[in-house]
C-alpha cells in the first residue's frame, strides 16, 4: 500500500530524528552505567581499607589482645594522608570511637552499630563490621576482642606487682617455676591479660573493645570522572542529535530544492514561451497598423469629400476615431512588450519634470490645472528616457483624472542619507483602497477609454530600476503615487 505523499515525505527526517534520540538514550544509559561503576569501585577501596586496618590492628596487639591507641592512631593518621580518604575510626561496641584520625565522623551512634554504607554530598561512608571478637564470652570458642587502650590505662588497670607466671611442677609449660595465683576462669590462648579478672575484661571490652572500623572517603574524585564522563556523552548525544536534525533538514531542502528546481525549468519553459508569443504579438500589433494607417486614411478622403452625402461623411468620421483609438491601443501594447533594461546614469529630476510638464502644457491649460514642479535640484541614478516615459504616464493619468482647475504636485524628498523618493499627487476622486494594487496590472483602469497599460509599464520601468512604486491616499482627497528607493547621485542643494 502506498504511502500518501504528505506521510512519505516525513519518514526519512522522523527515522533520522529517531535515530538520535536512540542513541542519546543509549549514552544517557552508558553513563548511568559508568556512574554506578564509580560508586562500586570507590566501595570496593573502602572495603580494602578496611580489611587492611584489620589487619593492622591485630599486628598491633600486646599480649595477645591489647592495642597501644598511641600506636594506632599513629598509623591510622598515615592513611588519612591520602588525599581521598578523610578519615578513620575504630569504635566500640556502643559506637563510640575508641581510636581515630582525620575529620571526626558525623553519624548518630545507632547507624554507626547498624554499619553499612551512607553517601553523602561529597563523601562516602564506609562501616565495617568486621568480627574483631567483640562483645563475645570469654570461653575460647573465637579470639578474644581487641582492646584499645592507652599505656596509662594500661598501667592504670595492672596490679602493682604482678607479674607472668613462673615455670614450676604444677605447670608443666613452666617445670619448676613458682606457683600461679588462682585463674578466675578459663581463656583461651589469646585471652584476656592474666592481670585482668573476668569481670574486668568484660567491662574493658565493652568500653574500649574494637568492634567496628567506619571510614570517610572523599567523592571529589569521583564526582570529577562522573561529570567528565557525562560531559562527553553529552557532547555525543548532542552531535548525534544534531546531525539528525541537520541531515533531516538537510534532506527536507534538497527535496524542496528539487522541486523549486522543477517548477523554475517549467516557469522558465513557460517564461520562454510567452516571450516568443510577446514577440509574436508584438509583429502582429505592429503588422496592424499599416493596414489601420491605411483605412484611416481612405475614411478621412471620403470625410474631406464634398460630394459625399453628410451621412457617409459621418460614418467616415466614425472610422476615424475607432482607427485612432485602435492605433492608440496599439502602440501602448507595443510599448508595453518592449522588454526593460535601465541604463543609469546621472539624472536631474527638476528639469526632467520642466521637460515633461512642457509637453502636457496643452493639457494643462486646457483644464486650467496648476502644476507644482520640485523647487531644489536633485540628481538621481536613473534611465532618463525611461524615466521620462513613467513620469509622463503618471502626470498624463493625474490630469485625466482631476477636475477643471485642480490641482498636481510633483515632489523630491530624501528618505535616507543616499535615497530619495518621487511623489506625484492630485486632488481628484482618488483610488480606492482595494484597487489601489489593481490599477498597476495590465488592462485595468477606472477611465471608460482608458487602455489599462500606462500604469503597468510604470511598473515595469521601476522594477527596471529597482524601485518600489505604489499608490496612496493622498490628504485631504485624491491619489498618491510614490517612487521609492532611488538612490541619489548627488545632494540636495
Amino acid at each position: 500500500m502506498r504511502l500518501p505523499p504528505a506521510i512519505r515525505k516525513w519518514i526519512v527526517p522522523i527515522t533520522l530524528i529517531g535515530c538520535g534520540l536512540a542513541i542519546c538514550g543509549w549514552q544517557l544509559e552508558e553513563h548511568l552505567r559508568f556512574e554506578q561503576a564509580a560508586k562500586e569501585a570507590l566501595i570496593k577501596r573502602g572495603r580494602d581499607i578496611t580489611s587492611t586496618l584489620g589487619v593492622v590492628l591485630r599486628s598491633q596487639r600486646r599480649f595477645g589482645l591489647i592495642v597501644v591507641k598511641e600506636r594506632i592512631e599513629s598509623s591510622l593518621q598515615a592513611l588519612v594522608q591520602h588525599e581521598d580518604l578523610e578519615s578513620i575510626a575504630i569504635l566500640a561496641v556502643t559506637g563510640e570511637p575508641v581510636a581515630s584520625a582525620g575529620k571526626a565522623v558525623d553519624l548518630d551512634p545507632e547507624v554507626l552499630r547498624a554499619g553499612g554504607t551512607y553517601w553523602g554530598p561529597n563523601t562516602l561512608t564506609i562501616l565495617n563490621l568486621m568480627d574483631l571478637g567483640s562483645g563475645g564470652p570469654d570461653d575460647g570458642s573465637r579470639p578474644s576482642a581487641a582492646i584499645v587502650m592507652t599505656d596509662e590505662e594500661t598501667r592504670s588497670l595492672r596490679p602493682p606487682g604482678r607479674r607472668p607466671p613462673e615455670p614450676n611442677a604444677a605447670n608443666p609449660a613452666n617445670p619448676g617455676g613458682t606457683a600461679p595465683p588462682a585463674n578466675p576462669g578459663p581463656r583461651p590462648r589469646l585471652g584476656r591479660p592474666f592481670w585482668m579478672t573476668k569481670e574486668q575484661y568484660d567491662a574493658v571490652i565493652q568500653e574500649n573493645g574494637a568492634h567496628s572500623l567506619v571510614i570517610t572517603l572523599s567523592t571529589a574524585e569521583m564526582q570529577r570522572s562522573v561529570r567528565s564522563d557525562l560531559l562527553l556523552r553529552s557532547l555525543v548525544s548532542f552531535l548525534a542529535l544534531g546531525g539528525a536534525i541537520i541531515s533531516s533538514l538537510a534532506w527536507r531542502s534538497g527535496g524542496k530544492t528539487a522541486e523549486l528546481q522543477l517548477r523554475l525549468m517549467k516557469a522558465g519553459e513557460m517564461n520562454t514561451h510567452l516571450k516568443a508569443m510577446n514577440f509574436a504579438a508584438a509583429g502582429l500589433a505592429h503588422e496592424t497598423r499599416n493596414p489601420l494607417n491605411l483605412i484611416r486614411g481612405l475614411a478621412q478622403m471620403i470625410a474631406m469629400g464634398s460630394e459625399h452625402s453628410p451621412e457617409l461623411k459621418e460614418h467616415s468620421t466614425k472610422i476615424i476615431e475607432e482607427a485612432d483609438r485602435v492605433t492608440v491601443q496599439l502602440n501602448e501594447f507595443i510599448n508595453y512588450s518592449k522588454p526593460r533594461e535601465a541604463h543609469l546614469a546621472p539624472v536631474e529630476v527638476k528639469r526632467l519634470v520642466a521637460d515633461v510638464a512642457r509637453t502636457l502644457l496643452p493639457d494643462f491649460e486646457e483644464k486650467q490645472i496648476r502644476l507644482q514642479q520640485p523647487e531644489a535640484p536633485c540628481v538621481i541614478e536613473a534611465d532618463e528616457p525611461l524615466l521620462r516615459q513613467a513620469l509622463f504616464n503618471v502626470l498624463l493619468n493625474a490630469s485625466q483624472a482631476v477636475g477643471p482647475g485642480g490641482q498636481i504636485k510633483v515632489r523630491v524628498a530624501p528618505a535616507a542619507p543616499r535615497e530619495a523618493v518621487i511623489e506625484i499627487s492630485d486632488d481628484g476622486p482618488g483610488v480606492p483602497a482595494a484597487e489601489r494594487e489593481n490599477i498597476f496590472k495590465p488592462y485595468v483602469t477606472m477611465r471608460p477609454k482608458g487602455v489599462g497599460l500606462g500604469l503597468a509599464i510604470v511598473r515595469q520601468i521601476a522594477a527596471a530600476h529597482r524601485w518600489e512604486v505604489g499608490c496612496f491616499a493622498n490628504e485631504p482627497r485624491g491619489a498618491l503615487f510614490r517612487f521609492s528607493r532611488i538612490r541619489v547621485v548627488a545632494p540636495y542643494a
